[in-house]
């Protein structure tokens, strides 16, 4: 049986994701390893406190070889649209979680709002990556 261990975030700044993710998010550090033999890579993972098997990983944008200026400044621009991925946390109850978040000083762009499938919010990490905040409602079927 195959299983999702890690799903990749592009940041700007590793220290400042890493600062983010564990302060304000509550996340735990999974891996924080520098490798010297492949130019100071920096393997950095944070993964939802209680939830061991899967981590994010904090990926800075990396430059030439691997990717050209061009390239590194797409996803730059994509980034600061909130169109490089989307995050979707999940919690019992929204809006509980909505002002924990923002009293640790998560900014919002969207307030916990009554959707047909749940009550969702939503907002950013430094570096753009939007997240949206949900309690889902169970769906009878049909």
């Amino acid at each position: 049986m195959m299983r999702i261990a890690n799903a990749q975030l592009w940041v700007h700044d590793q220290d400042e994701a890493l600062a983010f993710y564990t302060q304000k998010l509550g996340m735990e550090v999974r891996a924080d390893v520098t490798l010297a033999e492949l130019g100071n890579f920096r393997w950095l993972t944070v993964g939802p406190a209680g939830q061991d098997d899967f981590a994010i990983v904090l990926m800075a944008i990396p430059g030439p070889p691997m990717v050209d200026d061009e390239t590194a400044e797409q996803v730059r621009t994509l980034m600061a649209k909130g169109f490089a991925g989307t995050v979707f946390l999940t919690t019992d109850d929204c809006q509980a979680s909505y002002e924990e978040l923002r009293a640790r000083g998560v900014e919002f762009s969207e307030a916990p709002e009554e959707r047909p499938y749940g009550i969702d919010s939503g907002f950013h990490d430094p570096s753009g990556n939007s997240f949206r905040l949900t309690q889902v409602r169970d769906m009878a079927p049909a």
